[in-house]
């Protein structure tokens, strides 16, 4: 699966995780908002896309949100009241205010932005365009640019600190990370990874960062206090997305088990020594993970299988596969952990009950007291990112 985005045929990369959040060096700690919004974003090539908020409360989908051309990915501050949209095909961001669902004026960013990331403090986002091989730093509070940031070649994959202090950047084909001083925004010494380094997740202690390469198959952890990597590791094959608990102890990354139709697995990382344990046989080809708030479970879409496998943290097995609709690709969790979200997206010809692209999307919710869902909520078309308040 390429993880490089052109404008003629945007994806995104299913395992980016946002940093979390601190209240060391004045950072404050978001706000829950009841009930939460789940913004889904829906691409549709070289036209002008839409993102359909969903109340959490409900289960409900309002009224379509316009916003650029081939919206890929977005972020919610963490005071809940802004939603940033990133549009590929247009070259902007869409500001969209929480409270009343509008879009505000798109903002100007570099060539075809695919991914961001929000400081904990809410007062910096950053777009990461992947083929002017910048960073764009965004100040939230006037949702003005400042000055665009250098980094590698084909950057993708972005995520903060936990201690707001650092971003850090994947160069796909540079097989680097590029770290940014968010107090001056100025780019350190390229870190080595492997190659094409597509996934990243932070500790939440902001020591260490992981970072997943799937050309060779391994994740680098980096040490950040020194931007050094140590030694890379070798999870299983195909590693493709990452996530660790709340508490930190254990990294959790998804393997695709080498090929799209294979039954792939997830293996624990001890992070107190970067060991892998033994790998969690899941679903068909699975390409995300998400944790609930409480570190209990770690939800894994099976985009293959059509399922999606609620793992135990303390005893690292695997449930029964939850049935979902077909090509599931992410998963959100709400604030106060009791639903999963899982998006599908029937894209580029997948055949979903007779229809050819572009086809209606869903999301499906799922009860995490009893892993069993609930009625699919129409959204579409062609959904490839969902992001919930926090």
């Amino acid at each position: 699966m390429t993880r490089h985005i052109t404008a003629s045929i945007p994806m995104i990369t299913l395992a980016l995780l946002a940093a979390g959040t601190s209240s060391a060096d004045g950072f404050a700690e978001p706000t829950v908002s009841s009930p939460a919004t789940a913004y889904v974003v829906n691409l549709v090539p070289l036209a002008i896309g839409s993102v359909f908020p969903i109340d959490t409360a409900t289960n409900t989908a309002g009224p379509p949100i316009k916003v650029g051309k081939t919206p890929v990915n977005a972020a919610v501050t963490p005071d809940s009241k802004t939603a940033y949209v990133v549009n590929g095909g247009s070259n902007d961001v869409t500001p969209v205010t929480v409270a009343t669902n509008t879009a505000g004026k798109a903002i100007r960013v570099g060539t075809n932005p695919v991914t961001i990331a929000i400081t904990p403090n809410g007062k910096t986002a950053y777009i990461v365009n992947t083929i002017s091989n910048t960073v764009t730093p965004i100040n939230t509070a006037t949702n003005t640019t400042g000055a665009a940031i250098k980094v590698g070649k084909s950057p993708y994959g972005i995520a903060i600190t936990p201690n707001g202090r650092t971003v850090y950047v994947l160069n796909t084909l540079g097989g680097t990370v590029t770290p940014i001083a968010t107090a001056t925004n100025t780019p350190g010494k390229p870190i080595r990874a492997g190659y094409d380094p597509i996934a990243i997740a932070i500790t939440p202690d902001s020591s260490t960062a992981y970072v997943i390469s799937s050309g060779s198959g391994d994740v680098t952890p980096i040490a950040t206090a020194t931007n050094t990597p140590g030694k890379a590791i070798k999870p299983c094959p195909g590693p493709d997305a990452i996530a660790i608990t709340p508490g930190g102890g254990t990294a959790y990354v998804v393997c695709t088990g080498g090929g799209m139709a294979q039954s792939g697995s997830v293996t624990p990382i001890a992070t107190a020594t970067n060991t892998p344990g033994k790998p969690i046989s899941v679903g068909a080809n699975p390409v995300n993970v998400a944790i609930t708030p409480n570190g209990a479970t770690a939800y894994i879409v099976n985009n293959n299988s059509n399922t999606v496998t609620p793992i135990s943290t303390t005893t690292n097995t695997a449930g029964k596969p939850i049935k979902v609709a077909a090509a599931p690709i992410q998963i959100a969790i709400a604030p106060n952990g009791q639903e999963a979200y899982v998006i599908h997206a029937p894209v580029f010809g997948h055949k979903q009950r007779g229809c050819v692209y572009p086809c209606p999307s869903t999301v499906t919710p799922i009860s995490t007291a009893t892993n069993t869902t609930g009625n699919p909520i129409k959204v579409g078309p062609s959904s490839v990112a969902i992001v919930i308040t926090p």
